[in-house]
């Protein structure tokens, strides 16, 4: 198994659920972008939102998350990065960071269905459950799945890396 799985999948797809059952039976380290822009930044957060905003926190909590990963994996242990990795760029961004680094890695790609995605993110956002990190209203959902590039099966095939099905089955 790869050093660094880099969890793919569009907004609702259930990228943070399979993060963490992936972390729990390889006994990994998880990190979710989610959790740590909401408590770090979302209280100072402008309204409306600014793309530019966010994406330069974003990027400062991925250099400290990729930090601690290679902490992690030098100890011994793998790490699950839940990201987003909504573009081609920045999976391609962190497979150089972890080549660099002598890190094996693999993509598990989470591939649902849109509408499919936009009721699971409808029933999150009206029950604020356990992946719960901010609502997502189908303005910015139709956003993301604007900018959304699914991962080419050579980007998902490398190094044991996965696609996951709707049905939940690994191919």
């Amino acid at each position: 198994m790869a050093q660094v799985i880099l969890v793919v999948g569009c907004t609702g797809a259930g990228k943070t659920t399979y993060a963490r059952t992936l972390a729990d039976q390889m006994g990994a380290l998880r990190f979710s972008i989610d959790e740590w822009m909401v408590p770090l930044f979302g209280p100072d957060q402008p309204n409306p939102i600014r793309f530019d905003w966010m994406m330069e926190r974003v990027n400062r909590c991925e250099a400290l998350i990729f930090t601690m990963a290679q902490q992690a994996i030098a100890r011994g242990c793998p790490a699950v990065l839940d990201l987003g990795f909504t573009k081609k760029a920045h999976r391609d961004k962190f497979r150089a960071l972890c080549g660099d680094a002598g890190l094996s890695v693999a993509v598990h790609f989470v591939d649902v269905p849109r509408e499919t995605r936009w009721l699971r993110v409808a029933k999150r956002n009206a029950e604020q459950g356990e992946t719960f990190a901010m609502r997502v209203d189908r303005g910015m959902f139709d956003f993301m799945e604007g900018m959304w590039e699914p991962p080419a099966p050579d980007e998902w095939q490398e190094n044991g890396g996965l696609r996951i099905s709707p049905e939940g089955q690994g191919t």
